[in-house]
């Protein structure tokens, strides 16, 4: 005993003697040890896994290099523009991963796994979409954000798809999947640059950029359900008639589902029980990510993302303000699975693999249809009370394309790999590789577009700031419409 307290003392002579290090020195080898710690316990579990060329290793690589490649994008600042989006440096690191000799081989990503995760990432987005939602501004909405967010998806995706039949020899299905994979607006360009804008003054009087914001969520809506539609319709077997019959069915099913689950998330948690918000979370991430695991497992992989966005919708229905803790959480597991679907995605494409004729052709299909986008835009806010400035932006405003383009473009090609049918497996990666396309050609050249065009073509208003406090009076019901959108967009 007395020996003891002895080492006891003389420890802590030491100690005061020769404190430890402090600040910077102290956190950086305390994060050193944690990571060291981390590895190996992993290394112990797992095997060759975790060790370069195992599945988990390059999960971790492509992770940090998507973290990585989406900070570097984010310091790129030009004066009066709005930042580029971090979500292209996440593709391109993907995408350099998987097309740089010798990182190939040690960066290496199961396809099972690969698929996995992005199906995780893209109920999340569809469990974000209908927790964003809000059924007053759906009744407010008025008819020019109406026709903005669903006349441009329709015909850009029916131009998509005459097209591509013809230039890239898709079957009509796989040219409508095309058409409503690219068709689909990013709220993840769009709605900061709007809100940029309109921090500045420009538009609020007519109030364009909440229309913007508010119809984005709409439009991507409705790109997804024609998606998942002809997902369905193309991987049926039988008549075409039974085809589209499976496919309506699917729809049905998905909305049923959704309503069923939806309703018993309301009551379930109740409000008396501890945790309330965190097990809400867990409840409906969980049964979101279910949905759409099991509409595959059974068959109908159209009617799982529908049951997401109707479910959390009902959710949110039942919980009213109580579900902006939910929303958030769910947002905290956005920022995990993001760089990981836009990595994935990078990874998905081989270089030298790519046919250039493919590549040309895909990128004609693309200018076509937002050709077709800018011109059918314009010509639907024709009686929305704008002046030929405005309506030129706001054909601008919604060329961009990136996350649901991201969350979407490689299912087809997963459904593929699994039915291993090798043209369904051609077909599935043209649609993966126009899908990247667009989200690099069109992302930044969007974002530049609105910062460009923006201060040029929108009249300037004094703000709220610049007044000693003093509100603008609404326009287009826009603080209502703007509550509704920022919600879900500002995330995605």
């Amino acid at each position: 005993m007395s020996g003891s307290s002895s080492c006891w003392s003389i420890c802590m002579s030491v100690k005061d003697r020769c404190p430890g290090p402090r600040g910077l020195l102290s956190l950086l080898i305390t994060k050193a040890v944690l990571f060291a710690l981390l590895f190996g316990v992993v290394w112990s579990i797992t095997g060759r896994e975790c060790l370069p060329g195992g599945n988990l290793f390059g999960i971790i690589i492509l992770f940090i290099s998507s973290v990585l490649g989406g900070k570097l994008v984010g310091l790129i600042r030009l004066p009066k523009l709005p930042p580029l989006p971090p979500l292209l440096g996440m593709l391109l690191a993907g995408l350099l991963l998987r097309n740089v000799p010798y990182v190939t081989e040690a960066v290496f990503i199961n396809t099972h796994w690969s698929a996995a995760l992005r199906n995780i990432a893209l109920s999340i987005i569809l469990t974000r979409a209908g927790l964003g939602l809000n059924p007053s501004a759906l009744r407010r909405l008025k008819a020019v954000c109406v026709r903005v967010a669903v006349g441009p998806c329709m015909m850009e995706a029916c131009v998509i798809a005459v097209v591509s039949h013809f230039l890239l020899r898709l079957p009509w299905i796989w040219g409508f999947i095309l058409g409503f994979v690219l068709a689909a607006v990013s709220p993840a360009v769009v709605v900061p640059s709007m809100l940029l804008l309109q921090r500045e003054g420009y538009g609020v009087e007519k109030g364009i950029p909440t229309l913007l914001m508010a119809a984005g969520s709409f439009d991507d809506i409705l790109a997804i359900t024609g998606f998942s539609t002809c997902l369905g319709i193309a991987f049926s077997t039988g008549s075409t008639w039974m085809n589209i019959l499976k496919g309506l069915l699917e729809v049905v099913g998905g909305i049923l589902a959704g309503l069923i689950l939806g309703l018993f998330l309301c009551l379930f948690p109740s409000n008396d029980q501890e945790d309330l918000v965190l097990r809400r979370t867990l409840m409906l991430v969980g049964l979101s990510i279910f949905s759409v695991f099991f509409s595959h497992a059974v068959g109908f992989a159209g009617a799982g993302g529908l049951c997401t966005l109707v479910l959390s919708f009902l959710a949110a229905l039942g919980w009213k303000s109580e579900k902006v803790a939910v929303a958030a959480l769910v947002g905290q597991s956005w920022d995990v699975f993001q760089p990981l679907l836009f990595g994935l995605i990078g990874a998905e494409i081989v270089v030298t693999s790519l046919n250039p004729s493919t590549v040309g052709l895909g990128m004609a299909c693309i200018l076509v249809g937002l050709l077709i986008r800018l011109l059918v835009t314009f010509l639907l806010v024709h009686f929305g009370g704008f002046n030929l400035k405005e309506k030129v932006f706001i054909a601008v405003a919604w060329l961009p394309k990136a996350t649901v383009q991201a969350a979407i473009g490689s299912k087809a090609l997963d459904m593929a790999r699994e039915e291993g049918d090798d043209a369904m497996v051609a077909f599935g990666l043209d649609v993966l590789t126009l899908a990247v396309l667009a989200i690099l050609t069109t992302a930044p050249v969007g974002a530049l577009g609105i910062g460009l065009a923006g201060p040029r073509l929108l009249a300037c208003r004094v703000t709220a700031e610049e007044t000693d406090g003093e509100a603008p009076p609404p326009s287009h019901n826009a603080s209502n419409q703007e509550k509704a959108s920022v919600t879900l967009e500002s995330k995605l």
